[in-house]
C-alpha cells in the first residue's frame, strides 16, 4: 500500500525534473528558425537564415571542427587511459584510493579550480593554446567517466575466465585482448561517449586555453551571448543539443540491443 502512494509522487516529481531539463530547449530550437535579428519567443516569421550563418561563417565553422576534433581526440586518450587505470586500481595495492581520488577529482572539484590549476599548470609546459593542450585538458575531465563506467563492468567481470585463458596457453598480451577487453567493451564504450560528450560541451577550461585563432564552440557561443546578441548562437545551441541527444540516444539503443543479443 505504502509502495503504490509513494510511486506516483516519485512519478510526478521525475517528470517535473524532466520538464525543468527539457523546457530551455523548447524554447531555443524555436528561437533559431525565427526570422528576427533578436530574440523573438514564439518566431513571428520562420527563417533558415541563422543556420545558414552557422554553416557559412568561418568563425563558427572552425570552431565547431576545433570542438569535433578536440573532443574526438580527448576522449580516444581519456578512454586508453582510463581503462588502464581502472583496471590498475581493481588490484587494490597501496595508495590506490589516493590515486583513485586524484583520478577522479576533476568530477569533485569545481570546474573553475581546475580550469586556473590547468592553465597555470600549461604556462610553464607551453602548451597554452595549442591543440595538444586542448586534447590533454579535455582528457582529464573526461577520464574520471571512462574509469567509473569500466569500474563498473569489472565489479561483475569473472576473474576465472583470465586464468583459464592463460591455463590454456595465452599470453597476457592476448588474454587482454581476446578475454578482458571485449567483456569490458560495454563500459569501455560508455566512457568513450560520456568523455566525448564532456568535451564538446566544455567551455569553462576552454576559455583559459584559447587563441584568437583557435577556440572551441562553446567559447564561440559564449563570447557571441555577452558581446553581442546574435540569433546565430540559437542555431548551434540547437545543434548541439540534437547532435549530443541523439549520440546518447543512439548508445542507449545499441546496449539494450547488445544486452537482448547476450540474454538470447
Amino acid at each position: 500500500m505504502s509502495e503504490s502512494k509513494l510511486s506516483w509522487p516519485l512519478k510526478l516529481w521525475v517528470g517535473l525534473v524532466i520538464l525543468l531539463l527539457v523546457a530551455p530547449a523548447l524554447v531555443v530550437i524555436p528561437v533559431s528558425f525565427g526570422a528576427s535579428n533578436s530574440f523573438v519567443f514564439p518566431p513571428k516569421e520562420w527563417s533558415l537564415r541563422w543556420y545558414e550563418n552557422f554553416f557559412t561563417s568561418p568563425q563558427w565553422t572552425s570552431s565547431l571542427i576545433n570542438s569535433l576534433q578536440v573532443a574526438l581526440l580527448a576522449a580516444l586518450l581519456a578512454t586508453v587511459v582510463g581503462l588502464f587505470a581502472a583496471i590498475g586500481l581493481q588490484r587494490k595495492f597501496k595508495g590506490a584510493a589516493a590515486l583513485s581520488g586524484a583520478l577522479l577529482s576533476p568530477q569533485i572539484v569545481p570546474g573553475i579550480v581546475v580550469a586556473i590549476a590547468i592553465y597555470i599548470t600549461f604556462l610553464g609546459l607551453h602548451l597554452n593554446g595549442t591543440m595538444i593542450g586542448f586534447i590533454i585538458a579535455h582528457a582529464v575531465i573526461g577520464l574520471p567517466f571512462v574509469i567509473i563506467t569500466v569500474s563498473t563492468s569489472l565489479a561483475n567481470f569473472d576473474r576465472t575466465l583470465e586464468t583459464a585463458s592463460s591455463s590454456l596457453g595465452a599470453t597476457p598480451f592476448t588474454t587482454f585482448r581476446k578475454v578482458t577487453l571485449p567483456l569490458l567493451m560495454p563500459g569501455v564504450a560508455s566512457g568513450f561517449v560520456f568523455a566525448f560528450v564532456s568535451s564538446f560541451d566544455e567551455v569553462v577550461i576552454a576559455i583559459f586555453l584559447q587563441t584568437p585563432s583557435l577556440r572551441t564552440l562553446p567559447v564561440q557561443m559564449f563570447e557571441s551571448i555577452t558581446l553581442q546578441i546574435d540569433p546565430t548562437i540559437a542555431a548551434a545551441s540547437s545543434l548541439i543539443v540534437v547532435v549530443t541527444t541523439a549520440i546518447l540516444f543512439a548508445w542507449h539503443f545499441a546496449s539494450q540491443s547488445n544486452r537482448k543479443k547476450v540474454k538470447q
